[in-house]
């Protein structure tokens, strides 16, 4: 009887616990700051990950582990993780070999076996971390690299569409051939795996070797024969603008909700705005990035503005001209130069290195101009090195609290339902658990907790709809929640009192 009678007193706190409160409350309840965090990692030359070719399995998956939970203490909610460095695959691929950068010898799976693609996604995704998966789409070989390339590879299958030019090799960007084999691999890996976006860089027609044109001629004059009538600097920026624009489609065709991003080289051409200088990107790599971003073949945009505040390449007259070409109204997250930052190490600091609050300043100005803001650092090797102080700065100041994307609107969907909630006393307070009446499915918990005046929020991850909650008897305390989707749209909120009986 006596186990009976406690049953139904933990029966009526629940009942007590999860009466709801008027809708005036939550409209009082705060909510995180809408912002895009998140930092490369960078697989090529084994820049970020793994620090070595040739870990085990084992050690592969902690290295990754530590960088994304740094992902997280730093408040980041997205990291770009590079997966295709030079025509192979950090992943499972019967398209491209497995790349050397993990096992020292290209063509050879880590052992035991594992798919880092697969893992890096639901590690990510247990966390509440975007995972957008960046692929090189003109690089063969990178400078360093072994020459001993697997059967399999792209240079001994199909070395017709491929060049040498200087210490790499490269597509031919006038091969249509390797304008398919590129979108072939984007459209399996979107198929195969749950990615959150799909991400390219700057690395075009190549950065210019002195006194070596790019050698081209045999596809140029192919193309002349089959009626092309462009010179042959037009005719090389239409190739990479089939490229990007046939990216965007194939990525829709397959998941109109993965996001499409492209980070170029900042300057698009020296003089736009007035005063810029640096290289030509539109007559040297002959990649027209701003017409990509005016003509909305991407979800963002994220130019990699490695500069300092002042100075001929100045980052706030830069990201403010790029702010003026985005027509579309695309998001603009810029890409920032963490890897300037001097090292704390450092008795006498590189001539050109950067003190962390330079970094820090640019976030800052990052939200003054545009206005559904953004930042993508290079990179994350950088963050957990703490350069200067960096990491303990960010988390301190601009990344004091945790942030939840903007809203990507132009892909539609749908927001998620209006939460429920369970509240199950405990010797502390309350173990809280989440669901929704229907909608989309959550990618993030916004739970705002109120005690007397005092809110604290938390973003949770979709898939670790919990949270305990101290309070003591009598004591009452008020939940505000909602749920967010996979691209920022958050659903109704639901307001909920909790209170143990005295």
């Amino acid at each position: 009887m006596a186990h009976r009678l406690t049953d139904w007193l933990a029966i009526f706190a629940v009942i007590v616990a999860v009466a709801t409160a008027s809708p005036a409350c939550a409209a009082e309840a705060p909510s995180p700051p809408r912002e895009f965090r998140a930092a490369w990692i960078a697989t090529v030359a084994n820049i970020d990950w793994p620090s070595k070719p040739g870990l085990s399995t084992r050690q592969q998956k902690q290295e990754l582990i530590r960088l994304f939970d740094k992902a997280v203490e730093l408040n980041l909610n997205a990291v770009i993780f590079q997966i295709r460095p030079a025509a192979d695959a950090l992943y499972q691929s019967k398209i491209e070999p497995w790349s050397e950068y993990l096992t020292g010898e290209q063509g050879q799976p880590p052992k035991p076996f594992y798919d880092p693609l697969k893992f890096a996604v639901e590690e990510a995704h247990r966390r509440g971390l975007h995972l957008h998966v960046w692929f090189n789409p003109y690089r063969v070989r990178q400078s360093g690299g072994s020459r001993e390339h697997s059967p399999d590879h792209v240079s001994q299958t199909n070395p017709e569409i491929v060049r040498e030019y200087g210490p790499y090799l490269w597509f031919d960007p006038g091969e249509p051939e390797a304008v398919k084999r590129f979108i072939d691999v984007i459209t399996d890996v979107v198929r195969r795996y749950d990615i959150d976006g799909v991400h390219i860089d700057d690395y075009f027609y190549p950065y210019p070797v002195e006194g070596k044109p790019f050698p081209d001629d045999e596809s140029y004059e192919r193309a002349v024969a089959a009626g092309e009538t462009l010179g042959r600097d037009d005719w090389r920026r239409q190739n990479c603008d089939r490229l990007v624009e046939q990216m965007y489609g194939a990525v829709k065709a397959e998941k109109p909700w993965v996001l499409v991003g492209i980070s170029p080289f900042g300057i698009w051409r020296p003089g736009h705005p007035e005063g810029i200088q640096g290289l030509d990107q539109y007559a040297v790599l002959y990649a027209d990035a701003r017409k990509w971003l005016r003509e909305g073949w991407v979800d963002y945009f994220t130019p990699q503005l490695y500069w300092q505040i002042e100075g001929p390449q100045s980052y706030p007259k830069l990201l403010s001209w790029w702010s003026e070409q985005n027509v579309k109204s695309r998001h603009l997250w810029p890409g920032n130069g963490a890897h300037n930052v001097r090292r704390s190490a450092d008795v006498e600091p590189a001539r050109n290195a950067w003190p962390a609050e330079e970094l820090i300043n640019q976030i800052k100005l990052t939200r003054e101009i545009v206005e559904h803001p953004g930042n993508v650092h290079f990179s994350m090797k950088c963050l957990i090195d703490n350069r200067d102080g960096l990491t303990e700065k960010l988390k301190s100041g601009v990344y004091a609290e945790q942030a939840i994307i903007p809203e990507i609107g132009w892909l539609g969907g749908e927001a998620p339902g209006e939460p429920t909630l369970s509240a199950n006393p405990n010797n502390k307070g309350f173990a809280l658990k989440f669901a929704t009446r229907g909608g989309a499915k959550p990618w993030q918990w916004i739970v705002r907790v109120r005690e007397g005046d005092q809110w604290k929020t938390h973003v949770l991850p979709g898939a670790k709809p919990e949270l305990s909650v101290e309070t003591g008897r009598g004591q009452h305390k008020q939940v505000v929640a909602s749920a967010v989707s996979r691209l920022g749209l958050e659903g109704p909120q639901a307001t909920f009192d909790l209170q143990k009986p005295k």
